[in-house]
């Protein structure tokens, strides 16, 4: 769709600002966004991966705006194709591999030692389990850990929660602070991964590399000279 103004694009967060946390959006918004995309070109970014985001804003969500960014970018969309991707994988490579080998066996030589990448990833998520496990809240429920692409979601009451559970954690954290304890307490364990802590939403944060927040899918729009995002409450990314 040819917009008015080609070298503006409007960038939209998707949960708390086009739907509820987790809802679905309305036919009204769905209406707007259509009726903006004649005006503008529109983007939506979200740190959801695509399956989620698709059930929020609809199955041809990819083909329904001009560009679509899950996972923060990390699985970009431009009109309706697939034009890049990164992973938590990709980017913890054999280079990440060695310094986190040298880093706990200073005095071993690396090329004479085999070591994994899942052995990195397994003691981060084998932590956090047994930190999550340890927590006095009032509600656990299952999945805990969410492995997307590109990062790792991180819930103390875990996403399988209700929504009225998801309202009453909500109220919970602001008061006990489980979730900033909780990255201050990771953010030390792991330094020497360079990963930073986003807590968003209502019940989780998200754990990726530098970088890897929403500001990583501006790389993809060089083209437009203003980008004008809109989005609901945000919180302080601690690296």
């Amino acid at each position: 769709m040819a917009a008015q103004k080609p070298g503006v694009i409007a960038l939209f967060d998707v949960d708390g600002t086009l739907t509820a946390p987790r809802k679905v959006a309305t036919p009204g918004m769905l209406t707007f966004m259509q009726e903006l995309r004649k005006v503008v070109t529109v983007g939506v970014v979200g740190g959801s991966d695509l399956i989620k985001i698709s059930e929020q804003l609809g199955n041809t969500v990819t083909n329904d705006y001009d560009y679509v960014f899950s996972e923060n970018g990390l699985v970009a969309h431009k009109e309706g194709k697939l034009v890049g991707t990164q992973s938590l994988k990709s980017f913890l490579g054999e280079d990440k591999l060695k310094a986190y080998y040298a880093y706990h066996n200073p005095k071993t030589d690396w090329e004479n030692e085999v070591y994994i990448l899942g052995d990195i990833l397994q003691e981060f998520i084998n932590f956090t389990l047994h930190y999550i496990a340890d927590l006095d809240i009032p509600i656990k429920r299952g999945t805990f850990i969410e492995f997307r692409s590109g990062m790792l979601n991180v819930s103390p009451i875990g996403r399988n929660c209700s929504q009225e559970e998801r309202d009453e954690f909500e109220r919970y954290d602001k008061v006990q602070n489980i979730r900033p304890k909780m990255v201050s307490v990771l953010r030390e364990k792991f330094a020497h991964f360079n990963l930073t802590f986003s807590i968003g939403g209502q019940i989780s944060f998200d754990v990726f590399p530098q970088g890897w927040d929403k500001t990583y899918c501006l790389r993809y729009l060089d083209d437009f000279n203003e980008i004008h995002f809109f989005g609901d409450k945000t919180y302080k990314v601690s690296p």
